[in-house]
């Protein structure tokens, strides 16, 4: 099995479950289609750019109030399948022409852990949220629908704000190919629907900007779950630039990491629970000024996608 998982010197400590606005993340996709696909030129199309639940606005459709006709939203941009109708995979823009980055930040939240949440372990990162806005830094966040179950107020309000996007990173965070850092694993007739359940959890709890987008928990994958996952119409999105920033515990280590790595088109995994990733809004703080001082432009990975 060819699991993709690239730049694994760059993961630092990974155990056996990185948890995360969330969480966890893994490995970038090296696997050689997700290098062939991120090049490819984006495609935008009824089918692909709206999977269940991410609740895109109808042409003339009106406001609560019956007032003045809602704009339909622009479908987000999706890459076309892959050869063999795989599920395509983005992992940067490559050989952009402007200094823009993405940063991404995975909240994740295992389908068992809610004992440990009522305990009061906070796989939640509001202060890193808040952050981001006074920096005024749009950003696309990959969350788990367990995690939108446990907070439905932050998963609405972060899908409920122009500077954020909500992308799919499964309901239950467990992985789609094996090994994966000891993550309990999805059987593969039930992965769209694990997908699916996600979407369906984040229009429960209210997110409006939701996108076609899904992350492979763990960074994990192989041909056969991409195979699954292309009834779902979404595109697989990874990274370029590893943060280091799970479990880390020097913020400067971690933004002199992105910092390092950024070039234009890059887009940058990251982590927002405090429990696994205590310092990831600190090295924002620096990250942020410095990556503006170059020239850089912070982008959604829908923007980046279109670009």
């Amino acid at each position: 099995m060819n699991i993709s998982v690239r730049n694994l010197a760059a993961l630092g400590v990974l155990g056996a479950v990185l948890v995360g606005c969330g969480g966890t993340g893994g490995g970038a996709g090296g696997h050689p289609a997700s290098r062939a696909t991120a090049t490819t030129g984006p495609t935008s199309t009824a089918s692909t750019a709206s999977p269940t639940g991410t609740g895109s606005a109808s042409p003339g459709a009106t406001s609560a109030a019956g007032s003045k006709p809602v704009p339909a939203r622009t479908a987000p941009p999706t890459l076309a399948p892959a050869p063999g109708g795989l599920t395509p995979v983005f992992t940067h823009r490559a050989k952009s022409a402007e200094k823009v980055v993405a940063l991404t930040f995975d909240a994740d939240m295992t389908a068992d852990q809610g004992p440990r949440a009522a305990r009061g372990e906070h796989f939640d990162n509001p202060q890193l949220i808040g952050t981001l806005r006074r920096l005024k830094v749009d950003a696309t966040v990959f969350m788990t629908g367990r995690w939108a179950e446990e907070y439905p107020d932050q998963a609405r309000a972060i899908g409920g704000d122009p500077r954020f996007e909500i992308a799919n990173h499964s309901y239950s965070h467990y992985a789609f190919a094996s090994p994966c850092y000891g993550l309990p694993t999805v059987a593969g007739p039930d992965m769209a629907a694990d997908v699916r359940r996600a979407f369906d959890a984040f229009r429960n709890a209210g997110a409006v900007n939701v996108v076609p987008y899904f992350r492979f928990p763990g960074g994990c994958y192989d041909d056969a779950a991409r195979r699954a996952l292309a009834p779902t119409g979404v595109t697989a999105v990874q990274w370029d630039v590893v943060s280091g920033d799970a479990f880390a515990k020097d913020a400067d280590a971690v933004a002199e990491q992105v910092l390092d790595g950024v070039k234009p088109g890059s887009l940058v995994v990251m982590h927002c629970t405090r429990s696994a990733a205590p310092v990831t809004e600190t090295a924002i703080r620096r990250i942020v000024p410095e990556l503006r001082a170059r020239g850089y432009r912070f982008v959604k990975v829908s923007e980046l996608m279109s670009r």
